[in-house]
């Protein structure tokens, strides 16, 4: 997947790190592919969002792998890894990243997980246990204790079933921000709208059933939060549930920070890996 924006994202990075493919066999014995670069005994573990793939961290792998090991994960479905899997759901994924941290043996991780990424990554920690240093949520659990009814997700789940590509498009151009490059937005919906439908819209339900209070209400590491200004966080209810919070907010950008202010956003994300050592 996004070939297009690979390219756009080659374009527009000096120095490019050689990268290696790894395979490994997750749970249900669907290949899991992953990228491995730069150096370090900090490992820095990235998981890509809804109908996304490990392409697009590409400049922040860039910017953080002279410091650190890091790993960008296709999750089953997703980009170059299998889809053999019959189950699309979260806790599923987090087993993909179980898979890949264990194959690497690695023993001091910090996991970074956009939009969707956010659930996988806290049902990951569950999974992994003392090796988890740290949670790094991009633009996602905006209200942690913010429930949709069934209803409500009817409504919103209906026209991508009637319409995948078509839907897809429209709903990510409606989250990027204001100031976003014309033809980033539009390789981004290109590419996500062409994600495997099957797997696109099991996974929106999984998402939608995630509870993550319980979840963070046992966890013990530090969570950070870096969100979109455009999506308000609610810290009251993050407070409640996160025994060691921040947030961090990012201006000018709407879901997608990493790829709308790939400079402003790396700055922000070695900044707050620092503090957490």
């Amino acid at each position: 997947m996004l070939k297009t924006t690979i390219i756009f994202l080659l374009l527009t990075t000096a120095n490019f790190t050689q990268v290696e493919n790894m395979t490994v066999t997750s749970f249900d014995s669907t290949p899991i592919i992953y990228q491995k670069s730069g150096i370090g005994e900090q490992a820095i573990v990235f998981v890509h969002c809804w109908s996304c793939d490990k392409s697009y961290w590409q400049s922040t792998i860039e910017y953080l792998s002279n410091t650190y090991t890091t790993i960008a994960i296709d999750l089953a479905g997703h980009g170059e890894s299998g889809l053999e899997r019959t189950e699309w759901t979260i806790e599923n994924y987090a087993k993909d990243v179980k898979a890949v941290i264990e194959n690497e043996n690695l023993k001091n991780v910090i996991l970074i997980g956009h939009s969707m990424g956010g659930p996988v990554i806290l049902s990951a920690a569950q999974l992994i246990g003392d090796n988890i240093r740290a949670l790094i949520a991009v633009d996602t659990f905006q209200d942690i204790e913010g429930r949709w009814t069934d209803e409500q997700f009817e409504v919103f789940f209906k026209p991508f079933e009637e319409d995948f590509p078509s839907t897809t498009k429209a709903f990510v151009k409606s989250i990027f921000g204001e100031n976003a490059d014309s033809n980033l937005v539009m390789m981004i919906a290109n590419d996500m709208s062409s994600a495997p439908q099957k797997v696109a819209l099991a996974s929106f339900r999984s998402l939608f059933n995630f509870e993550e209070a319980p979840i963070f209400d046992e966890t013990d590491i530090p969570v950070r939060f870096i969100n979109s200004k455009r999506f308000p966080t609610n810290t009251i209810n993050a407070n409640k549930h996160i025994k060691d919070f921040e947030l961090i907010t990012i201006e000018d950008v709407g879901h997608f920070p990493m790829l709308e202010n790939p400079e402003e956003f790396n700055r922000i994300l070695e900044m707050t890996i620092k503090q957490l050592k």
